[in-house]
């Protein structure tokens, strides 16, 4: 995810990196030079009746402009709904450590804290592994005893797995008097919510925005980018070509922008910092358990690591 500091108003003019202008910028060319063709045939254009009017542009584009808000409004909301599970379950798993390591009517077992805790480590980075479609293999050896990393490993739902190892490790604890029936329900009120956080962003991560609406905005942005044109040679002459680039970087790149948003844990560079997130709760969780801290994450250039 980027994040960098408010620049000067006009060095923001020419910032690249974490613009999607990068990819936008051969279709923005392809336009140009179309248009810049059809600004030099402009007497062809005008001969042959080929030029359109510009007041149906002008009307087309408000309603596409409100169109396209909604498109990202729509798109941002689920970027923001990740963001806010995965603060939830930041603190769903501070809280599980702080009860772990005071909640005892008995001496408290180090052992089975540092493996309770070490579950919770674990649920963070098979979540984010299971969001991306990647391999959780190497968090799952270093986190996990053997036996419970080749289970884990064979799961599909390798978060909700360890959810339920927690709940098992709770239940032992109340059978052996180590907290009585109050902190076992304290302990399980914040496994559901573990449970919410994990079918939250699966759900996010699982039902997109459907394709048929996507596909229809994107036709429609693409269209109205290359007619428009002919409804500006007439009256614009040779800065047509600057001034239709720039309107279709301003829709198109709306567009890209919804739909980085749309899917916000994936690798993109806008998209959720999964891998800080997942650092900083091991992290804050060693810390309760007084423990040594992992080294922080290589940094990147306006990237939150």
């Amino acid at each position: 995810m980027i994040i960098r500091k408010k620049e000067h108003w006009f060095k923001m003019l020419f910032i690249w990196h974490g613009s999607v202008l990068p990819q936008l910028i051969r279709r923005l060319g392809l336009l140009l030079i179309i248009s810049i063709i059809i600004t030099y045939l402009r007497e062809y254009v005008i001969l042959y009746n080929l030029h359109l009017s510009p007041a149906p542009f002008t009307l087309f584009g408000i309603s596409m402009a409100i169109f396209l808000g909604f498109r990202n409004s729509a798109s941002y909301d689920r970027f923001w709904e990740g963001r806010r599970l995965w603060g939830a379950l930041t603190n769903t798993c501070r809280s599980l450590t702080r009860q772990v390591l005071t909640l005892n009517d008995k001496p408290r077992d180090v052992k089975e804290t540092t493996l309770f805790v070490n579950y919770l480590i674990a649920i963070t980075y098979t979540l984010k592994h299971q969001l991306r479609n990647t391999d959780a293999a190497d968090d799952i050896d270093r986190l996990l005893p053997s036996a419970l990393a080749i289970r884990v490993k064979a799961a599909r739902y390798k978060p909700v797995l360890l959810v339920k190892e927690l709940a098992q490790c709770i239940q032992t604890a109340k059978h052996r008097g180590t907290i009585d029936s109050i902190a076992q329900q304290s302990f399980d009120h914040n496994l559901n919510q573990l449970s919410d956080i994990i079918g939250g962003c699966e759900r996010i991560a699982g039902t997109p925005i459907p394709y048929s609406y996507s596909v229809l905005l994107h036709r429609t942005v693409y269209i109205y980018c290359f007619l428009l044109p002919f409804g500006l040679v007439d009256s614009l002459g040779w800065f047509m070509p600057i001034f239709v680039t720039f309107i279709a970087y301003t829709y198109v790149a709306l567009e890209a922008i919804a739909d980085e948003l749309e899917s916000p844990f994936g690798l993109a560079p806008n998209d959720l910092a999964l891998d800080a997130i997942c650092h900083n709760i091991e992290n804050t969780l060693l810390e309760l358990d007084d423990r040594p801290l992992r080294p922080a994450l290589p940094q990147q250039p306006y990237i939150v690591t």
